[in-house]
């Protein structure tokens, strides 16, 4: 029985982790090649609002 929830414990996490990598690399291959002009359309929106926010989270050295 510990052997079969180990089994089912170490596919789960192959296939949670798969799906998690390629989720990212097809995005990131999307963007790149079917991008065209608007690649870092959301990028900029954001930092178009940050602009003149305080910084938080202490000193930076």
């Amino acid at each position: 029985m510990v052997g079969y929830i180990m089994d089912l414990t170490i596919v789960a996490v192959l296939v949670i982790g798969l799906t998690a990598v390629l989720g990212v690399l097809t995005n990131g291959i999307g963007e790149k090649f079917f991008g065209g002009k608007r690649k870092s359309e959301f990028v900029d929106r954001s930092e178009s609002f940050q602009t003149g926010w305080k910084s938080v989270g202490g000193n930076k050295k």
